[in-house]
């Protein structure tokens, strides 16, 4: 019987804890007056998260396996899907904070953000949001494909639906996020009109979904005691279930890539080692690397990891440099 009620009061906190991020506080602390027009663009600039534009780098992936991307029409296209892919997620971010705005001013961390802070109103938000996404898919379509506008389109109304609900729904959440790394992934492919590889969809798929349930694990460790607090949708997952995930997640990654690395498309090398099968060594040492700050606890942001440890920075220049090799048949 104690431990019947101790479940139940487990299942309670976790209800209240999934209410109270669902269900904004109506009482907040009002946002203080603007600063001027200087105050209003460096907030929506802040809003726009530069700091992750670094993960639209993904969109050079495919054009490099593929080894079309030095060439002054690929360069200038990628440059242009960068952009565009960039706005899409400055105007998921707009929205998603204006939505947020209340909820955000009863956070301790969060009450800082620019339009809860109220140095960029909430109108202002969803009206420069709302601009971006109709006009990237739109500029995409007259500048690039139509099916590069179709993935933007997509990406849009995938994200949009996300900050909505589908963050509050258990494994969609990490499908979902997935899939934004993957269609970043993708949209250079597209963009150059370049055939996708089976093997390349599903490493760049699970690559990104063993970095994404890494980050989760990571959070769930660190709010242990403190559920609720920032993610209320982790008190419904097991530390236990998230170390499945990211650790199936680079087991497939890895089978994935072997078979890719592996696979000549009847194409013979004449390079002066294997650089593509070599390759394998560096990318396994770079997901066993990564895995440490997983196991660990401490794998926040990608870019973050990726940039902090010197070791693990210096394995993905190594693997670069060996695929580059590879695709340049030296």
């Amino acid at each position: 019987m104690p431990e019947t009620a101790h479940l139940t009061s487990a299942a309670r906190i976790r209800q209240a804890a999934l209410h109270e991020q669902r269900t904004p506080p109506r009482r907040a602390v009002p946002p203080p007056p603007g600063g001027g027009l200087h105050a209003l663009l460096k907030g929506l600039l802040k809003t726009a998260r530069p700091k992750q534009w670094i993960k639209n780098i993904l969109v050079i992936a495919a054009p490099a396996a593929a080894g079309r991307l030095f060439s002054a029409h690929a360069l200038t296209q990628l440059a242009l899907v960068f952009a565009l892919f960039t706005a899409s997620a400055a105007a998921v971010y707009l929205i998603n904070d204006a939505r947020d705005a209340e909820a955000d001013r009863a956070h301790p961390t969060k009450r800082h953000r620019p339009v809860a802070a109220g140095q960029v109103p909430v109108p202002v938000a969803y009206a420069v949001g709302g601009t971006l996404a109709a006009l990237a898919p739109t500029a995409a379509a007259w500048l690039t494909s139509p099916a590069v506008a179709a993935l933007l389109a997509a990406y849009i109304g995938m994200q949009l639906a996300y900050c909505v609900s589908l963050k509050h729904v258990l494994v969609v959440d990490l499908a979902v996020v997935t899939t934004g790394f993957l269609m970043r992934a993708m949209i250079g492919g597209l963009a150059l009109g370049i055939p996708l590889s089976r093997w390349f969809l599903i490493t760049t798929g699970f690559g990104a979904l063993f970095m994404v349930a890494a980050k989760r694990y990571s959070e769930a460790v660190q709010m242990a005691g403190k559920a609720g607090v920032t993610r209320a949708l982790l008190t419904e997952y097991t530390t236990g279930y998230l170390r499945f995930v990211w650790q199936l997640a680079a087991g497939v990654a890895v089978l994935a890539y072997c078979l890719w690395a592996l696979e000549e498309g009847g194409v013979p090398h004449a390079s002066v080692l294997p650089w593509r099968q070599l390759s394998m060594v560096a990318f396994i040492l770079a997901i066993l690397r990564y895995a440490v700050f997983a196991d660990r606890g401490t794998a926040g942001e990608p870019e973050d990891v990726v940039l902090r440890d010197r070791a693990l920075a210096l394995i993905g220049v190594v693997w670069l440099a060996m695929y580059g090799l590879a695709v340049a048949n030296w």
